[in-house]
């Protein structure tokens, strides 16, 4: 039987009136695309289901390949995320950023069960760059999962250069710090992806890529 990865995106679509918002295209089409060439199964949810947004930043160099065309599919009609969706129908979860997830995936009542359901089983947990997020209201046993572990996640630095830090909930690096993550960043932009057990991170879109390749090492591994 061939593997079987969920994927959760956001459904939110805005930040504030000024700034939209949703999925950083790369950080679900380069994972999305590098499951299935692997023979895996995949299977996409939202919290809201229907049509998942795109981020349009990350669409303005888009090119209409047979992945991108594939991968843009794949966010149209998803079902939203309920109590039928359960860890031990798969064999890892990925979440991919993009700024949408700090508005609804920390305290989606759904992600944080099947992250601790997944991460207890000892299945893979991945998230990229904004993905994180759905880490940070997650407890195992009673304590925050993050505490002592290694995590990436998009920098407080990267946050302050595409000029969004006053708009955001939070500082994703900062909240992770707080909690007890052992936080370990690379420079700004820079591929960056930390495996610690079966929790993987990665801290941007140019990890996209290494995070997904880490997910698929600890299946085949």
């Amino acid at each position: 039987m061939p593997k079987h990865i969920l994927l959760i995106v956001t459904s939110h679509s805005r930040i504030d009136d000024t700034h939209e918002t949703g999925i950083w295209f790369e950080e679900f089409s380069v994972p999305y695309n590098k499951f299935l060439q692997q023979g895996y199964e995949v299977s996409v949810f939202s919290p809201a289901g229907g049509d998942a947004p795109l981020d349009a930043n990350s669409l303005a160099e888009y090119q209409a390949t047979e992945d991108n065309e594939r991968a843009k599919q794949a966010l149209k009609g998803l079902a939203a995320l309920d109590d039928s969706v359960q860890a031990s129908d798969y064999d890892a979860v990925f979440l991919p950023g993009g700024h949408g997830t700090m508005f609804d995936l920390p305290d989606n009542p759904h992600v944080q069960r099947l992250i601790e359901d997944f991460y207890t089983a000892g299945k893979p947990v991945a998230s990229v760059c904004h993905g994180p997020a759905c880490l940070v209201n997650v407890t195992s046993e009673g304590v925050s999962l993050v505490k002592g572990r290694k995590v990436a996640a998009f920098t407080d630095s990267e946050e302050r250069t595409v000029q969004l830090d006053q708009v955001m909930p939070f500082l994703l690096e900062t909240r992770l710090r707080e909690l007890g993550a052992e936080f370990v960043p690379a420079d700004d932009w820079v591929d960056n992806t930390i495996v610690d057990g079966n929790l993987i991170t990665g801290q941007n879109p140019q990890s996209s890529g290494s995070a997904a390749e880490a997910v698929i090492g600890l299946l085949e591994g």
